[in-house]
């Protein structure tokens, strides 16, 4: 990837490409260059912005709520398609709803809308505060290695899982991207959906169930939404299934 552009909001972009952009936010532990194998693809007719996230790569700041993230990236990146992945998904999903001119279009990977329940959203904050303990306590690689052994990442091919870059990652920054913009802090924003209005592409895996229901009750309240479930693959869509995911990406974006 090209060198980082660090914006005046503390957000480290890389830039390939040339055409109509793309800004590309990736999951929890990862960075920018996770987009890698996406980017060689979509750059051929797009300009691709590759987001380090706060709390990740070269972002530095990581203690800012999903809002704040979504303003920094937003006025970082300016208007463009946001393609977002788990954690980039939900952060590309407050961009849409706080800053709607700044986005063209939005592709929501392995999204959710957030815990509606009070008890189940506290009980996530609980044990995403753990999570944040653990790390602290069993240092960055141990973390990352277990990480990426959970089920939601089995079909990940090891070259795109990156590893050794994720655990470049601070271990603190990691934790505070936990405690202050985990899934657990997220206000549910499901009432909020109908307010989106421009062309939205959901995508979820097959073997992932939990956010195929997401995905699916997410496409019932945007009105402008297409929902794709790609076969034999689970949560990492766009790496599990490069050469589809970016096809069919083309083809929505050109539509």
């Amino acid at each position: 990837m090209n060198e980082p552009i660090l914006s005046a909001h503390d957000i480290a972009i890389y830039v390939s490409g040339e055409g109509p952009p793309l800004a590309m936010l990736h999951g929890f532990t990862q960075t920018a260059s996770s987009w890698s194998p996406v980017i060689r693809h979509m750059q051929k007719t797009h300009k691709c912005i590759a987001v380090d996230m706060p709390g990740h790569g070269q972002s530095p700041v990581p203690q800012r709520s999903l809002p704040e993230c979504a303003r920094d990236i937003a006025h970082t990146v300016g208007r463009a398609t946001y393609v977002g992945y788990s954690f980039g998904a939900r952060v590309a999903l407050h961009i849409a709803l706080l800053y709607p001119e700044a986005v063209e279009r939005l592709v929501l990977v392995s999204a959710t809308a957030g815990i509606e329940d009070d008890a189940q959203r506290a009980e996530r904050r609980h044990d995403d505060e753990m999570l944040a303990e653990y790390i602290h306590e069993v240092g960055i690689n141990r973390f990352i290695n277990e990480w990426l052994e959970q089920p939601l990442f089995a079909g990940l091919p090891p070259e795109f899982a990156r590893a050794e870059e994720r655990k470049q990652n601070f271990p603190e920054d990691l934790a505070d991207s936990l405690r202050f913009a985990g899934t657990g802090t997220q206000e549910p924003l499901w009432e909020q959906l109908p307010n989106i209005t421009v062309p939205v592409l959901l995508v979820a895996g097959k073997q992932d169930t939990k956010f195929v229901a997401l995905a699916e009750r997410m496409d019932s309240l945007l009105p402008n939404s297409t929902l794709t479930i790609f076969d034999d693959v689970g949560h990492t869509v766009h790496l599990e299934d490069v050469h589809g995911f970016c096809t069919h990406l083309e083809k929505w974006l050109s539509a």
